[in-house]
C-alpha cells in the first residue's frame, strides 16, 4: 500500500478488556470484610513529619555495615528484610504500612507498600472499570473502622498514586473524606490536592485545601508543596505566589521543598526563565537549594544546550557541600550529550563511577547519546557492549539511540539491524524508534523504503503523527516529488492530520528553492487562516528564496513586514540578508540595520 493511501487511512477503535473479577452480590462483600472486635474507631489525625530510621545491629557482628543499614527494614512480622537498593534507585517508592506519604519520592524510597490480602482486594475493587463510584463507597461502608483498615486504605492509595491512577485515588480519597467514620488526616488531604492537581483541576485542588483548614487539620510543606503544582500546571502563576503568603500566615516559611515544587511546575510549563528567576530568589531568602534543586537547573540548562551553565550549577551545587546523585550526574552528561561534547560527557562518567556510583542504563544511555550526536556511531555501539557486558540491560531508548547514532551517519543498513534486534528481543519499537529508522532512509533518500517504514507503523497500531508527515514532504520535496508532496498536503488538510507551522516552513522553503515564488506566496497567505503565525524560519525561508536570486530590494521589503509582524529575526535571517548584497553600499546599509536591532533588543532586555 502506498504512503499517499496511507494517511487517509483511520485506525480501528481498540478493544478494551477488563482482566479483574467482576463484583457478584455479598460473595465480594464478604471477601472485603475482616474480623474486628472493635466496632468502631475514630482514627486521630497523625504526623507524618518523623524522618527517623531504624538501625540494626548484630549480636554477633556488631554494626550493621556502612551502605548495608538503608536497605534494611522491618516488615509486618517484625524481621528485617532487606532489598537491593541500586535497583529501586530511580523506582517511584512506597511506605511500610503506616509510614505515611513524603512528597516528590512519593513515599520512603526503596520501599513498597505491604499490600494485605484485603489491601488487595480494595485495590482490584477500584480499578475495576464497570464498577461504579456509588457501588464501591457502599462495599467500603461495610469495613470495619479499624487500624488495620486505616492501613489498607492508605497502602491502597500508595499503590495507586505510584501508578499514576488520580481517578482511583480521588475516589479512595473522597470517601475516606466524605463517607467515611475515620477522622481523616493530612495524608488524605495531600492526596487529594495531589490528584486533583495531576488532572487540571484546581478548583477542586483549592477547595480541598479550604477543607483541610476548616477541619483544623494543620497544613505540611507538602500540602503547599502540591497546591503550587496544581496552580502552575493551569498556568496561575499569581495564585502559585499567593501560596507562599498563605504558608508565613500559618507560620511556615518557604521550604526547600516548596521551591523546589515551583520551580519542577514552572520547567514542565515551559516557563525556564521563571524557574531560573524563582531560584535565584530561593537563593536571596537563604532557603538551601537540595540536590533536586540542582538537579534540575543542571536538567533545565541542558534541554537549552547551555551545557556550560549546567557546569556552573554543579561546581555551585559543590562549593555548597550539596552532594550530587547519580540523577545529578546523568543531568550532566546529558547536557554535554546533547551538545555532542563526548569528551567533557566521558569525563563525568567517570566522575559518577568515582564518586561511588554504579552506573545504570540512563547514565549508559546519557554517554552514547553524545557518541551519537559527536558523529562517532562505533564509539556509541562501545558502550552500549560495555552495558551489556557490565550486567546492565539496554532499554528501548538504548536501541533508540543506536538506530539514531547509525543513521546520522549514514549507515542505514546498520541502524535497520539495531531496529530488527530490538524487536527479536521482545521489545516493541515505538513512534519515535519508526521515526528514527525513517530518517536514516531519508537523509540517502530512499523513498520507498520510507514509505514501507510508515506502512509498518500501521501495523504495529501506531497511527503516523504531523511530524511523520512532515518528514514525508520534506524527503518528497528534497528529490523534487511535488506531486507527491501535493497529495500529502491535500490529504492532510482532509484527513485526521493537522498541518502546523512546520509544515508550512518545509514547503515554503522547498518551492522557494525551485523558483516557485507564486505557489510559495500562495502557502504563506493561507498560514493565518489556518491558525497559525509564522515564525522565523517561516519568514527566512520566504527571504532565501530572493536573496538567491539578488532581489535586495525585494528581500528588505519582506524583513519590513517581518519586523511588523513582531517576529526577531535571528542569525540564519542575518545571513540571508547579507547573502542578498550585490554591493558594498547595500552590505553595510544591511550591517547597520542589524546592528541597531541588535543593540535595541539589548537595550530592552531585563538584567
Amino acid at each position: 500500500m502506498e504512503f499517499v493511501s496511507v494517511v487517509f487511512h483511520a485506525l480501528k477503535p481498540r478493544l478494551r478488556c477488563s482482566v479483574l473479577p467482576t463484583i457478584h452480590g455479598m460473595a465480594y462483600l464478604e471477601l472485603l470484610i475482616v474480623k474486628c472486635n472493635i466496632s468502631c474507631i475514630f482514627i486521630e489525625g497523625r504526623s507524618f513529619g518523623n524522618q527517623h530510621r531504624w538501625k540494626a545491629k548484630s549480636s554477633s557482628n556488631g554494626a550493621v555495615e556502612k551502605g548495608k543499614s538503608d536497605s534494611l527494614y522491618i516488615d509486618k512480622r517484625g524481621k528485617f528484610r532487606s532489598f537491593n537498593t541500586k535497583k529501586l534507585s530511580r523506582k517511584r517508592c512506597g511506605s511500610l504500612r503506616g509510614r505515611g506519604w513524603k512528597y516528590g519520592s512519593g513515599f520512603v524510597d526503596g520501599i513498597f507498600p505491604v499490600m494485605s490480602p484485603t489491601a488487595q482486594k480494595i485495590l482490584d475493587l477500584v480499578l475495576e472499570e464497570e464498577v461504579e463510584q456509588k457501588r464501591i463507597w457502599e462495599v467500603l461502608d461495610t469495613l470495619p473502622a479499624s487500624h488495620e483498615i486505616w492501613d489498607d486504605i492508605i497502602n491502597v492509595a500508595v499503590q495507586l498514586r505510584l501508578n499514576k491512577q488520580w481517578g482511583p485515588i480521588m475516589l479512595i480519597s473522597e470517601w475516606v473524606l466524605y463517607k467515611s467514620s475515620f477522622k481523616p488526616d493530612v495524608i488524605c488531604y495531600n492526596l487529594l490536592i495531589d490528584a486533583y492537581g495531576q488532572k487540571s483541576l484546581y478548583k477542586e485542588a483549592e477547595s480541598t485545601y479550604l477543607e483541610l483548614l476548616e477541619a483544623r487539620c494543620m497544613p505540611t510543606e507538602d500540602t503547599y508543596a502540591l497546591l503550587l503544582k496544581a496552580y502552575c500546571k493551569f498556568g496561575l502563576l499569581e495564585k502559585a505566589e499567593a501560596v507562599f503568603g498563605e504558608m508565613r500566615k500559618y507560620g511556615l516559611p518557604p521550604s526547600t521543598v516548596v521551591y523546589d515544587a515551583y520551580i519542577d511546575g514552572l520547567i514542565k510549563q515551559g516557563k525556564p526563565k521563571k524557574a531560573i528567576e524563582i531560584f535565584q530568589r530561593m537563593k536571596r531568602e537563604c532557603c538551601q537549594p537540595s540536590t533536586n534543586t540542582y538537579t534540575m537547573l543542571i536538567n533545565l540548562y541542558g534541554k537549552e544546550s547551555k551545557s556550560y551553565m549546567s557546569l556552573k550549577m554543579f561546581h555551585e551545587m559543590r562549593s555548597q557541600k550539596c552532594k550530587p546523585n547519580i540523577c545529578t550526574y546523568t543531568a550532566l552528561i546529558n547536557a554535554f550529550a546533547r551538545e555532542g561534547l563526548c569528551e567533557k560527557a566521558e569525563e563525568i562518567f567517570e566522575q559518577l563511577q568515582e564518586a561511588g556510583h554504579e552506573p545504570d542504563v540512563y547514565a549508559y544511555n546519557a554517554l552514547m547519546e553524545s557518541y551519537s550526536r559527536a558523529g562517532f556511531p562505533f564509539g556509541a555501539a562501545e558502550i552500549f557492549s560495555l552495558m551489556q557486558h557490565m550486567g546492565c540491560e539496554p532499554d528501548r531508548a538504548s536501541y533508540n539511540i543506536m538506530v539514531d547514532a547509525y543513521g546520522r551517519a549514514g549507515l542505514h543498513e546498520d541502524a535497520e539491524a539495531m531496529f530488527e534486534e530490538m524487536k527479536r528481543i521482545g521489545i516493541t519499537p515505538t513512534m519515535k524508534s519508526h521515526m528514527l529508522l525513517l530518517s536514516a532512509y531519508s537523509r540517502i533518500g530512499n523513498v520507498a523504503k520510507c514509505e514501507d517504514i510508515v506502512n509498518q507503523m500501521q501495523e504495529y497500531g501506531l497511527d503516523p503523527d504531523t511530524f511523520v508527515i512532515n518528514s514525508m514532504l520534506n524527503l518528497y520535496g528534497r528529490l523534487g516529488q511535488f506531486e507527491k508532496m501535493e497529495k500529502v498536503l491535500a490529504a492532510m488538510e482532509k484527513g485526521q492530520y493537522k498541518e502546523d507551522i512546520s509544515t508550512y516552513n518545509i514547503l515554503i522553503n522547498v518551492y522557494g528553492r525551485a523558483g516557485f515564488f507564486d505557489r510559495m506566496e500562495e502557502l504563506f497567505q493561507v498560514i493565518p487562516s489556518k491558525n497559525l503565525r509564522p515564525d522565523v524560519v517561516t519568514w527566512t525561508s520566504r527571504l532565501g528564496a530572493y536573496s538567491r536570486k539578488k532581489l535586495y530590494t525585494r528581500c528588505l521589503e519582506i524583513f519590513e513586514e517581518m519586523i511588523d509582524s513582531g517576529c526577531y529575526p535571528d542569525g540564519g535571517t542575518a545571513k540571508v540578508l547579507l547573502s542578498s548584497c550585490s554591493s558594498e553600499e547595500q552590505v553595510e546599509q544591511i550591517t547597520t540595520v542589524i546592528r541597531t536591532m541588535h543593540k535595541d533588543r539589548e537595550d530592552a532586555m531585563p538584567v
